[in-house]
């Protein structure tokens, strides 16, 4: 029966988008968002359904259906199929569920848009992309997901192509994610080379067993990693996602969220295996997660418009993952994926929410004391603002965040024989990221909900956006209680769920990092207070002068003109060396040509037939001979 339903899992919001698309100025619009949540609704019944089959079987145990054979050529098969394990049933809880309370979300928000059709039809489409990147058990079945939330992406960033703007941030999310496209074919090439096959399984055994060597593994781990980080928006390629915010609000929160900026954090999840085998990857991606996840911070402190503030909040958060995976806990990255999926779904959708009711005002410091005007949204703001903050014992973030530490206290880094780097430096890294990330997100919650009013609030909050809003809730504070930190005793649900063998005891795990770790958002939720939440504040006494520095670099995009920057400067750099060289080559031709014809012109006067002068060459070389012996 599972593998009648998998199939049906993608087909369901993959039909509601092509009758979203038909219907376009036939249907009212509560009949397009009723066709929209209808066919992600029944998808996210589905996916318990075949979850709860799988559950019955072995930990290790898949569902498997094999649709109908891709190709076969000599030395190499593809074919589109579906397999459904722990990991992957993982993610199409996330997908579905968050995704149709976003789509009902999006039923209230969008009714009064004209494109209604068009919208509903892309988003319906972003979530079968996403189910078909998550199920497959092929690469290059899995490619064409990956291609999909790439092409959903753009149409929605650029929704409302009227605004040249945004039609440029659609663009420029197209362009840079590409790049990272292009890096995992190169990974997808040298795999298919090695092993004859891009089926999952079949390329992980591969490695476990040494078919493919070092050096092959190590280049297709970092051609995967370049493309993971493109589409999940790290360094050196997280200038296009604050400008994705052009879109509606309901599809920030769908990338954000459940779709497209977690494919590459569950890309590497699932070739474990693979990356485990690559230590220098494993290391290089620790580090620029831990680059990211305080480059993202720093903007978000940094920023005056709310929805961009989330934006780098998402960055600041995925670098957390892409720490974790390079560390090699990815099940703490899947973990928090999840709980991340809530809380920043919870907080895109209130944000919108108080943006349309405060006549789309987005600059905070344009916002203030909307908590007398908008109890209900400031207290669902507040819920998810704690947990990304990650305050202790009471939100999701606050476990998977401790989850994600704990592995990288633990991690260590085998780079070459005799040496090696352990985790701590990076833990301490990630606290301090903890620390700016409570500081941030609770600025933004003092400047908007707290102070003088700066702006009326309009209309009233429909059931269709505050139900989801209140669901939402339940799952940004409940949603980690699965999973107690290491330290602790049970329950360790999360853990014996995704990876049995991760339940392990650690010996000699002290306790104190894990109040390190609590300690580290109460502080920032302080510090926040006193620079912005006081009537008195810090902040107040002394205007524009804190974060200046800050402030300059995100005002004129200094981090995304550096890597641009450094991009030209890297091709006009390879141009001048392709020249160089084309016109040495070119040179050398040249002189050797002319050398060439110089050389015939004298043999040709050498050789003129002319019997005298034979003769004379005759005698000269006898001549000199025999001067050479007399002389020797």
């Amino acid at each position: 029966m599972g593998e009648i339903l998998l199939p049906l899992l993608v087909l369901c919001p993959l039909a509601a988008s092509l009758i979203a698309f038909a219907c376009a100025g036939r249907v009212g619009a509560g009949g397009i968002g009723a066709i929209a949540c209808a066919g992600v609704g029944i998808s996210a019944v589905l996916g318990v359904v075949v979850s709860a089959i799988l559950l019955r079987g072995p930990a290790t145990g898949a569902l498997q259906v094999m649709l109908w054979p891709w190709m076969r050529v000599a030395g190499f098969s593809a074919d589109i199929a579906f397999m459904l394990d722990r990991i992957s049933m993982l993610m199409i809880l996330v997908v579905t569920i968050v995704g149709l309370l976003i789509h009902v979300y999006a039923a209230g928000y969008m009714r009064d848009d004209p494109g209604i059709a068009r919208f509903f039809g892309c988003m319906t489409l972003f979530v079968a992309a996403m189910l078909v990147l998550v199920l497959s058990s092929d690469l290059l079945c899995l490619f064409i997901g990956w291609e999909g939330v790439g092409l959903c992406s753009y149409l929605l960033i650029g929704f409302w192509y009227d605004n040249p703007a945004n039609t440029a941030a659609a663009r420029k999310a197209f362009y840079m994610t590409r790049m990272g496209d292009v890096a995992l074919l190169c990974a997808m090439l040298l795999l298919a080379g090695a092993t004859g096959s891009l089926r999952i399984g079949t390329v992980l055994a591969a490695v476990a067993n040494g078919q493919v060597s070092s050096t092959g593994v190590n280049m297709a781990a970092f051609f995967i990693l370049v493309g993971a980080l493109a589409k999940s928006a790290q360094i050196p390629f997280q200038a296009w996602l604050p400008d994705a915010m052009a879109g509606p609000t309901p599809t920030s929160a769908l990338i954000h969220a459940a779709t497209m900026v977690t494919a590459g954090v569950y890309l590497i999840a699932r070739l474990h295996g693979l990356f485990a085998m690559a230590v220098p990857v494993m290391a290089l991606m620790a580090a620029l997660g831990a680059l990211t996840l305080l480059m993202g911070a720093c903007m978000a402190l940094a920023q005056s418009d709310l929805k961009r503030i989330l934006a780098w909040s998402t960055i600041s958060q995925l670098g957390y993952m892409f720490l974790a995976l390079g560390c090699g806990a990815w099940q703490a990255a899947l973990f928090h994926l999840m709980t991340h999926a809530f809380f920043k779904a919870l907080l895109f959708l209130s944000a919108g929410a108080v943006i349309m009711r405060a006549r789309h005002e987005q600059d905070i410091f344009r916002l203030g004391g909307l908590r007398h005007a908008m109890p209900g949204l400031t207290a669902a703001f507040v819920t998810g603002a704690s947990a990304l903050a990650g305050l202790p014992l009471v939100t999701a973030g606050f476990y998977s965040k401790e989850m994600i530490l704990s592995g990288v206290w633990r991690a260590h880094f085998g780079l070459t024989h005799g040496w090696g780097a352990g985790g701590h430096p990076l833990w301490g890294i990630g606290l301090l990221g903890a620390f700016l990330t409570a500081l941030y997100i609770f600025r933004c919650v003092f400047i908007v909900f707290c102070g003088k009013a700066e702006t009326a609030a309009t209309g009233r909050t429909s059931r269709l956006i505050s139900i989801p809003l209140g669901y939402l809730c339940v799952l940004s504070v409940c949603g980690g209680m699965i999973e107690i930190p290491a330290p602790l005793p049970r329950p360790h649900l999360f853990s014996a769920f995704i990876d049995p063998a991760s339940l392990l005891p650690h010996v000699d795990e002290p306790f104190w990092p894990v109040l390190a770790g609590a300690a580290a958002p109460l502080a920032g939720v302080w510090a926040a207070w006193v620079l912005w939440g006081r009537s008195a504040s810090v902040m107040r006494d002394m205007p524009g002068r804190p974060m200046r520095l800050l402030a300059w670099l995100a005002q004129h995009a200094i981090p995304g003109r550096a890597i641009m920057g450094t991009g030209r400067m890297t091709q006009v750099t390879s141009t001048l060396i392709f020249r160089a060289r084309t016109g040495f080559l070119d040179m050398l031709g040249v002189w050797a040509g002319r050398s060439a014809g110089r050389a015939g012109r004298l043999l040709e006067r050498l050789h003129d037939g002319r019997m005298r002068r034979y003769a004379a060459w005759i005698a000269g070389g006898l001549c000199a001979g025999l001067a050479l012996a007399v002389l020797s």
